[in-house]
């Protein structure tokens, strides 16, 4: 298991906010989506990396680009708020162990969003059954559980886990 921050949107603000003075909205928007698409791709190159040459449990790996996009890969990359961690909350956790802050200087708001909002972090799981999967809706007392399990407040588990919460 590792962990990765990555970020292609340093400057992304500025070079958007020049065209929306121009009043050019529609190269505002494709920087931004320019910047987004740059730091997944930047995320996908760094795992293939592990992969084939850091951790080199796939070094003969040769995957077509179809096949990258149905993950057909060893091994996944999830991130917390992502449909299989669902909890920002580890992202403050992830921030202290790689000290993302301090190398490459992508910062957390107060919602936990990335900023630059252009960057991707995770996990990597190299083991060869791992597979993503959508959490599902999570009951009261699984909340409950939770909540004393991470040292948290209810009020706090329920903001954060919000759209996994049964009805």
């Amino acid at each position: 298991m590792g962990a990765f921050c990555v970020s292609a949107g340093f400057g992304t603000d500025e070079i958007a906010a020049q065209f929306e003075a121009d009043l050019d909205d529609y190269n505002s928007i494709m920087v931004k989506a320019l910047s987004d698409r740059l730091a997944e791709a930047f995320a996908e190159y760094l795992h293939e990396k592990v992969r084939k040459e850091v951790w080199g449990y796939a070094p003969d790996e040769a995957l077509s680009g179809e096949e990258l996009i149905k993950e057909a890969y060893t091994g996944i990359r999830p991130a917390p708020g992502y449909p299989a961690c669902p909890d920002h909350l580890e992202k403050p956790t992830l921030w202290k162990i790689m000290q993302v802050e301090e190398r490459i200087g992508v910062t957390l708001t107060e919602n936990l969003a990335m900023w630059p909002a252009a960057s991707v972090s995770g996990y990597y799981l190299a083991h060869p059954e791992a597979k993503y999967f959508g959490l599902g809706k999570i009951r009261r007392d699984q909340l409950e559980d939770y909540a004393k399990r991470r040292g948290v407040d209810l009020k706090t588990a329920e903001k954060w886990l919000m759209p996994n919460l049964e009805d």
